[in-house]
């Protein structure tokens, strides 16, 4: 049977008395796109720098594509393609360089693979990093993760800084490396970009991994914010007993709502009437955590997904 692409067991850090992760049992198939979520300082950073032995664990055990990071580290290193949360390099060196150095380190990448992946992005080559956008920095970051192709993907919010038209383009990538069997392990904040990649999401609070599911399931929790217009008025009554449906408050031809569940019988009533338009906000991830899976909803063993 081969061997999980991430597989940690008991991973702990600390640092001094303050906490960093507790206990953390991930497991990450290989060719899946695993979604790693939870608010800031939950622990998604720490668990990625141990990964990839950038720090060492207080107690616990790491296997990556199948070996020790802290043993064979420079080997396995060259086997991924990471992007730091906090992308930072030499801004005196053009893109061009950078990317063409880096693709050195790890034995050679074509030219034209770099200028793929850049036209993709809209990426200028020629120009000098420390004269560019964050958004164009990030860039030069998801290049050099995916020039080379490598097993295992490691993202720390990937698309920081892009814009909505390039966070679409970079979702395509993600697609791309899964059909080519790569595994991407990737921490976000953007739920939507987490729907369309991940097959199964973790997520983390508090240095604890809460929860294990499949893409779905997280979707049906999450509550969202409906607006719809409708070509005549309609009675906020007729919605209001509706299944997963509250605070419906109706406005002239508008009606707004809190969605938290299946979407099927707030669609199925709208149909009886004309609708306009109709418009529903995903929450922020961080939102999310701390509405849903507040301490009244806490769970005491976390849920494991079929992968």
């Amino acid at each position: 049977m081969t061997e999980s692409a991430i597989n940690t067991e008991n991973l702990t850090k600390t640092y001094g008395r303050n906490r960093g992760l507790t206990g953390l049992d991930l497991r990450v198939e290989r060719g899946e796109v695993y979604g790693f979520l939870g608010p800031n300082g939950a622990g998604k950073s720490t668990t990625i720098r141990l990964l990839l032995d950038l720090i060492r664990p207080t107690s616990g055990h790491v296997r990556v594509l199948g070996v020790d990071p802290r043993t064979d580290g420079v080997r396995l290193r060259r086997r991924i393609g990471y992007l730091a949360g906090d992308f930072v390099v030499d801004g005196r060196q053009t893109g061009r360089d950078l990317l063409t150095y880096l693709g050195n380190l790890r034995g050679g990448v074509p030219r034209s693979r770099i200028d793929e992946l850049a036209a993709r992005l809209d990426l200028d080559l020629s120009r000098r990093i420390k004269g560019l956008s964050k958004g164009n920095r990030q860039k030069i970051g998801v290049v050099q993760a995916f020039m080379h192709s490598p097993e295992l993907l490691i993202l720390d919010e990937p698309t920081s800084g892009l814009d909505p038209f390039l966070q679409h383009e970079f979702v395509t990538m993600v697609r791309e490396a899964r059909a080519a069997g790569q595994t991407v392990f990737m921490s976000s904040h953007v739920m939507s970009e987490v729907q369309q990649t991940a097959d199964r999401v973790g997520i983390i609070r508090e240095g604890r991994l809460i929860t294990v599911e499949r893409v779905e399931e997280l979707r049906e929790r999450a509550v969202r914010q409906v607006e719809i217009v409708f070509e005549a008025p309609v009675e906020a009554a007729e919605f209001a007993s509706l299944p997963n449906v509250g605070d419906v408050t109706v406005t002239g031809n508008t009606l707004r709502c809190r969605l938290d569940g299946r979407a099927d019988a707030l669609v199925k009533a709208a149909g009886r009437h004309t609708v306009l338009s109709l418009r529903a906000e995903e929450p922020d991830l961080e939102e999310l955590f701390f509405d849903y899976y507040s301490d009244s909803h806490d769970r005491t063993e976390v849920q494991h997904a079929a992968a």
